[in-house]
C-alpha cells in the first residue's frame, strides 16, 4: 500500500466500485486506492424478494476481493476523518494517504436510535427489515395469521425509497394467496403525502392498493415502537394536523393520542430504519446542513473543494438512492476526474437526476419508475423496447428483469466497468 495515489477513493460498494473500474479502463496507469474494510459485497436490491421467499439470500453476497478492479489497491481499512485543505483521508490503522483526487462513496448508514423502541425491536419477534435481516422478514411473513400487517418508513431520506411498499405489496399478495385476507389488515403508513412522486406510476399504484384493499395512510410518521406489547406510534404530520379525525373504531383498532399522536397495534411490522451519512461525513466540513455530503448536482463535483467528487448514496442530491442513480452518476464522475487530471477543468456533461425503482407490486409484477431530479417519467428506450411493453404498468417482463436480469447485469457487467 501506497501513502499517495492520484485517485482515492471511499467505498467499496456499487459506486466505489464502478468508479474505480470505469477509471482505470479510461487510464490503466492510474494510480487507484480503494478504502474499504468489509470482506462481503452484497447485492441489497434482491432482498425485497428474499424477505417474500422468493430469492436466496446466499446469492446476493459475493466475496469483495473478486470485486476489486486489477490496477486497484483495496486499502482493507475505515476512513474516519478528512484533511481537505492538504488533501488527505485519515484511516483508522493505515494512517493518513494523500490524494490528486478523492471520491466519497461510503453508502449511508441505519441509525435505529431515532426511532424510539426501535433498536430493541428490530429483528426480534414480528418487527422486521428487509434493509437489515430480509430472512427474518420471510419467516415473519411466513408465521403471520392475521391481524394488522404494518409497513411504514421514517422521515429521513432511506435507500430505494419504494422498499417499503415493495414489501407491503407482496406481503399483501401472499396474504390473499394464503387466503387470510379476510381476517387482516395491511396498512402501508408514510410520512410523505402521496404513494409516488412520478405521477404515471402513482397512477398504477393506487390501483395496486385498491386490489390488496390496503389502508394506505399518508403522514403517518412512525416515533416509537413497542415491540413487546406489538404497538407503534405515529405522529400525524399533516400541514392541518388539527383536523385528523379519529379512527377508533376503525378496524385497525387505532387509538388518536395527544399532540396528533396515533397508536396502532400489529402482528407484523415491516419498516425502513431512519438512515443518516456515516458519522464521520455527518461531522466533517465536506458536509451540508443535513449532513450530506455537499456536492454539485449537475457535475458531482464537491461545492468547495474542487478535486472531490462525491456520488451514491452519500451524496447531497435530490433523487433517490439507488443502483441505477449510480449507474448514471459514475460516467460523469469519471469523465471529470479524467479532465480534471488532464486539465484542470471539468466536462460539460451533468447528471440530470436520472433514477429508477423496481417497484414489485405482487409475486410475478412489478412496475419499474425511472424519473429525473423534476420527477417527470423518462423510461430507457432501450428497455422499453427489450420488454416491449410500458414500464409504468405492471408487467411479468419487469418481475423478469427484476429477478433473473438485473442481478446478472450487476454482477457481470455494472461492477466490471461495463456499459449497461
Amino acid at each position: 500500500m501506497k501513502n499517495h495515489y492520484q485517485l482515492l477513493i471511499i467505498g467499496g460498494g456499487t459506486a466505489g466500485i464502478m468508479t474505480a473500474a470505469q477509471a482505470l479502463k479510461r487510464n490503466s496507469k492510474l494510480s487507484v486506492g480503494l478504502i474499504e474494510p468489509s470482506e462481503k459485497h452484497y447485492y441489497q436490491p434482491a432482498w425485497t424478494l428474499v424477505g417474500a421467499g422468493t430469492y436466496d439470500y446466499n446469492k446476493t453476497v459475493r466475496e469483495e476481493k473478486k470485486f476489486i478492479p486489477k490496477g486497484t489497491d483495496w486499502i482493507k481499512d475505515y476512513a474516519v476523518g478528512f484533511k481537505p485543505k492538504q488533501n488527505t483521508v485519515t484511516t483508522k490503522s493505515s494512517g493518513d494517504i494523500s490524494y490528486d483526487i478523492l471520491v466519497i462513496a461510503p453508502g449511508l448508514i441505519m441509525d435505529t436510535s431515532l426511532i424510539e423502541g426501535l433498536t430493541e425491536s428490530l429483528d426480534k419477534g414480528v418487527v422486521c427489515s428487509n434493509y437489515t435481516n430480509p430472512e427474518h422478514t420471510w419467516n415473519v411473513l411466513k408465521n403471520f395469521k392475521g391481524g394488522n400487517a404494518v409497513f411504514t418508513q421514517p422521515t429521513t431520506p432511506i435507500k430505494c425509497g419504494g422498499a417499503p411498499q415493495k414489501a407491503a405489496y407482496l406481503s399483501a399478495d401472499y396474504i390473499r394467496k394464503n387466503g387470510l385476507s379476510n381476517k387482516s389488515n395491511v396498512v402501508f403508513a408514510t410520512p410523505g403525502s402521496v404513494i409516488f412522486g412520478v405521477k404515471p406510476i402513482a397512477k398504477t399504484l393506487l390501483e395496486v392498493i385498491k386490489r390488496y384493499d390496503i389502508h394506505f395512510k399518508p403522514f403517518y410518521a412512525p416515533i416509537k415502537i413497542d415491540g413487546d406489547n406489538r404497538i407503534i406510534t405515529f405522529k400525524n404530520i399533516a400541514p392541518d394536523s388539527n383536523s385528523f379525525a379519529s379512527n377508533e373504531g376503525s378496524p385497525l383498532n387505532e387509538k388518536v393520542k395527544e399532540n396528533a399522536t396515533i397508536e396502532m397495534p400489529f402482528e407484523m411490522l415491516h419498516l425502513a430504519p431512519p438512515q443518516t451519512a456515516p458519522k464521520f461525513i455527518k461531522e466533517s466540513e465536506l458536509a451540508n446542513e443535513a449532513g450530506w455530503l455537499d456536492v454539485d448536482h449537475g457535475t458531482l463535483q464537491h461545492n468547495t473543494f474542487t478535486n472531490i467528487f462525491g456520488l451514491g448514496d452519500v451524496a447531497g442530491l435530490p433523487t433517490a438512492k439507488t443502483g441505477a442513480a449510480i449507474r448514471k452518476q459514475v460516467p460523469i464522475v469519471v469523465e471529470n476526474i479524467s479532465r480534471l487530471l488532464d486539465s484542470q477543468v471539468i466536462g460539460d456533461n451533468k447528471y440530470n437526476g436520472y433514477s429508477s425503482c423496481p417497484l414489485v407490486t405482487g409475486y410475478g409484477k412489478m412496475v419499474l419508475a425511472e424519473f429525473d431530479y423534476n420527477s417527470n417519467f423518462i423510461p430507457d428506450p432501450k428497455l422499453k423496447l427489450m420488454l416491449i411493453s410500458n414500464s409504468d404498468k405492471e408487467s411479468w417482463r419487469l418481475w423478469i428483469l427484476k429477478k433473473y436480469i438485473l442481478p446478472y447485469l450487476y454482477w457481470n457487467k455494472m461492477l466490471k466497468g461495463k456499459e449497461v
